[in-house]
């Protein structure tokens, strides 16, 4: 990951240092609760730092070790690439889905953003 798409403060790291910036991001995936989502967008907002395109960096170099599914587009379309496994995922733990209409090119359904969308209440107390 360069430097440059990392927000401002956060230098270089020892090559098998995970980066702080993407440390914090992987720890507000965990935070996630089963069978909810938060957006790139709404885990900068979280952290009050960096924005969706660096949080979607930090999720596919370093997503794997966290339920990455549960970080999400905000148009809730599943994770190109990946729809069958996350869709497995969603299944399994409740997560709110809109099943696709007979139109829908892929037939794949989307995430129910209304419904499965976590503010992060409840959880916020000692998070840095």
């Amino acid at each position: 990951m360069s430097q440059e798409s990392l927000p401002s403060g956060t230098g270089p790291e020892p090559a098998d240092a995970l980066p702080a910036y993407a440390e914090r991001v992987l720890d507000v995936a965990d935070l996630i609760p089963p069978g909810r989502v938060m957006t790139y967008g709404d885990v900068a907002e979280w952290l009050g730092e960096g924005g969706p395109r660096q949080v979607g960096r930090v999720m596919a170099l370093y997503g794997g070790a966290v339920p990455w599914w549960r970080v999400v587009r905000a148009d809730g379309v599943l994770l190109p690439g990946h729809e069958l496994r996350a869709l497995g995922h969603y299944r399994e733990e409740g997560t709110p889905l809109k099943e696709a209409g007979r139109a829908a090119e892929d037939h794949l359904p989307r995430l129910d953003m209304r419904r499965a969308r976590w503010d992060g209440g409840g959880r916020a107390e000692g998070h840095t």
